[in-house]
C-alpha cells in the first residue's frame, strides 16, 4: 500500500506534465500502478482530510555517545564547567569527535540563564589596561588573583597572591607589563581602595590617590583612573575576565599548592585564555597584541620600582651583636697543652 504523501506528489507531478513512465521510475512503482491510481480515481479524492502518518527517524550513532556519562557526572558536580573544559577532559578519555558536538550536547543538557545586558565601550590600542583583585579559596587558604587586561586586545595577565597589599599590587603590575611587553597609557581600577580612596572631607566624594602608588605610576609612566563613575561601561572588561577565570580555569580544577597553582595558571594563559577567539571582539587576543597593540604600548622601565617606605624591623633580636673570630691550631698544640697540664 502506497502512502498518502506519494499520491499527493504524484497528482502534482501529473499536473506539471510529467510522463507516466518518468513518474513510475521516480516513485519506484510500475506504470500499471500509476494507471490504476488514475483509473480508480484515487488521485481525484480529497486527500487533505486524511491523517498523515510518519515513522520516527532512526537514531544516528555519534562519537560523543560513549562519553556522555562523563559529561553528565562532571556537570552534576560542577554545573558551570565550560564546554571547552569538558571537551579537553573527554578527549583525554579517548574522544575523537569535534568540539562542536560537545558544545551542542552541553547546551542541551545544561540550559544557560540569560546573560545580563551590559553597556560596552572600546578603547584604542595601548590606551588602557584594567585592573582588579578577586579572592579565591584554596585548601591551604584564601588567595587573591590580580587580573590585568589590555582594553583593546583583551590580552590578559593573572597572578595569585597570599594578601591584597600594595607591595603585591606593584609587583603584579610590573609582571603584567613584562608579560605584555609594554606599558598602557592608563590603568583603570575597579574599587581598588588601596590605590584610590574617597576623601571623607569632601562632600562631593572626591577621589584621591595613594602617594606610594603615584610614585610607582610616575616611575612606569602611566596614569591612573577609578572606574566608579564609569562602572556600567566597564562591565565586560574587568568583571567578565574574573568570571572567565573562575569558570574556565579555577572551577573544578585541583591544585596541590601555590607552585602547582602558578604552573597551571601559566599554561592556561598561554594555551587557552590568550589564544582563544574572544567572545566580544571575535578576535584572538594574542594576535591582536602582537600585530597591533604592542607597537603602541609605552616602553618598560629600566629597573623595578623601589619603595621609599622603610621595611618593618624584624621582631626577633639577634643573639650576638659582635662577631667572634675563631683561630685554627694544629692538634699537636692541644696535645702539648694537655701534656704540660698533666
Amino acid at each position: 500500500m502506497h502512502g498518502r504523501e506519494k499520491r499527493v506528489l504524484l497528482r502534482e507531478y501529473l499536473k506539471d506534465g510529467w510522463s507516466k513512465a518518468d513518474l513510475a521510475r521516480r516513485f519506484g512503482v510500475s506504470r500499471r500502478v500509476i494507471y490504476y491510481w488514475i483509473g480508480s480515481g484515487q488521485l481525484d479524492r480529497e486527500l487533505d482530510g486524511q491523517a498523515a502518518s510518519y515513522t520516527p527517524r532512526p537514531p544516528v550513532a555519534s562519537k560523543i555517545d560513549p562519553f556522555t556519562g562523563i559529561i553528565l557526572s562532571r556537570l552534576e558536580e560542577f554545573p558551570k564547567l565550560s564546554a571547552v573544559r569538558l571537551f579537553d577532559e573527554i578527549r583525554e578519555a579517548g574522544y575523537q569527535g569535534s568540539y562542536t558536538q560537545v558544545k551542542e550536547y552541553v547546551r542541551r543538557v545544561r540550559p544557560r540563564a540569560e546573560v545580563e545586558p551590559v553597556v560596552r565601550f572600546e578603547t584604542p590600542p595601548g590606551r588602557q589596561a584594567q585592573v582588579d583583585f578577586a579572592h579565591f579559596n584554596t585548601p591551604w587558604g584564601k588567595r587573591w588573583a590580580l587580573v590585568v587586561v589590555l582594553g583593546y586586545s583583551r590580552f590578559m595577565w593573572v597572578g595569585f597572591f597570599a594578601r591584597q597589599t600594595m607591595e603585591n599590587l606593584i609587583r603584579g603590575i610590573e609582571a603584567a607589563f613584562a608579560y605584555f611587553g609594554g606599558v598602557a597609557e592608563e590603568l583603570l581600577f575597579d574599587q581598588m581602595r588601596a590605590v584610590i580612596v574617597e576623601d571623607q572631607r569632601s562632600s562631593g566624594g572626591r577621589l584621591i590617590e595613594n602617594i606610594e602608588f603615584l610614585r610607582f605610576a610616575a616611575h612606569w609612566g602611566f596614569k591612573t583612573r577609578a572606574c566608579r563613575p564609569y562602572r556600567a561601561q566597564t562591565k565586560g572588561k574587568v568583571e567578565r575576565p574574573i568570571r572567565y577565570l573562575r569558570e574556565n580555569f579555577f572551577y573544578g580544577r585541583h591544585f596541590l599548592n601555590d607552585q602547582d597553582l602558578e604552573a597551571q595558571l601559566a599554561g592556561w594563559l598561554d594555551t587557552k585564555a590568550n589564544v582563544r577567539v574572544h567572545g566580544t571582539t571575535g578576535l584572538i587576543p594574542a594576535e591582536q597584541l602582537a600585530s597591533v597593540e604592542r607597537a603602541v604600548l609605552g616602553p618598560l622601565a629600566t629597573r623595578p620600582y623601589q619603595s621609599l617606605v622603610p621595611a618593618k624591623p624584624s621582631a626577633v633580636k639577634p643573639l650576638l651583636t659582635t662577631s667572634i673570630v675563631v683561630e685554627r691550631r694544629p692538634l699537636a698544640i692541644y696535645s702539648q697543652v694537655l701534656g704540660d697540664s698533666a
